[in-house]
């Protein structure tokens, strides 16, 4: 999370889309400074912030979910930046999700197995992530396909002017190709059951090959049905457990 009092801003990082980037620029060049950890939410910022920080600008910034599941799998395959196998590393990553991440990792590498597989095995309910608890409710939200403009856009709405075009950092190595074609015809349906009603709340749409991709009642339904319970998780046991 970044601050600036100086241009009175807020930025809230979410993981994978583009965050890391974001957050060195505005430190590098817009004032900005490092506030509580590195993904904390907009309700742990709301829990120290004085009035006149409350009325700050406040974005962030999200991505396609077909996208970022094929990002997500290919830093389990590439084991990104060692965090899977480095001790220091591992001494320190003891969070349940850290847990659940260390369990995909093995799964890919001990079975050298690919996206598809990968997919079936663990999207198996309605995706989401917690920027359900507070990002439509942002000042703007940055769109990772758009991420230079909409990124250029957010300083122009803070009253500053970029000073460069926001430079690449924490690539996923070994991607290569478009991540719609990871999908197959084989995983496109549990694609459209898992991804729909996220990608219809944000405005994403799939491809047109994949025919109708229009979100039943009986996914929507679902989807809420674990949003209930997720909002407890990011709302009060994300951070301890």
């Amino acid at each position: 999370m970044i601050i600036s009092h100086t241009h009175k801003y807020l930025f809230v990082e979410l993981p994978r889309t583009a965050s890391t980037a974001i957050s060195y620029e505005l430190r590098e060049l817009y004032d900005g400074r490092p506030i509580l950890r590195k993904h904390a939410t907009y309700r742990d910022f709301l829990k120290i912030a004085t009035p006149e920080q409350r009325q700050y600008f406040v974005f962030s910034s999200i991505r396609n979910p077909l996208d970022d599941a094929v990002s997500l799998y290919f830093k389990y395959r590439s084991n990104h930046k060692s965090k899977f196998t480095d001790p220091s590393k591992l001494q320190k990553r003891k969070r349940l999700a850290d847990y659940v991440a260390r369990i995909k990792f093995r799964f890919i590498h001990e079975g050298e197995v690919e996206f598809a597989t990968y997919f079936k095995r663990f999207y198996t309910i309605p995706y989401n992530n917690w920027s359900d608890m507070a990002h439509r409710d942002f000042d703007f939200v940055i769109r990772f396909e758009n991420l230079q403009a909409d990124f250029a856009r957010a300083l122009q709405l803070i009253g500053v002017e970029p000073k460069r075009p926001l430079p690449v950092v924490n690539r996923t190595s070994g991607k290569g190709r478009d991540y719609q074609s990871y999908y197959t015809p084989e995983i496109t349906p549990r694609a459209k059951r898992v991804f729909g009603p996220y990608m219809k709340q944000w405005g994403y749409t799939f491809p047109p090959e994949w025919g109708d991709t229009s979100v039943p009642w009986r996914h929507q339904a679902e989807f809420e049905f674990y949003n209930m319970f997720r909002g407890i998780y990011w709302r009060y046991l994300r951070a301890r457990i």
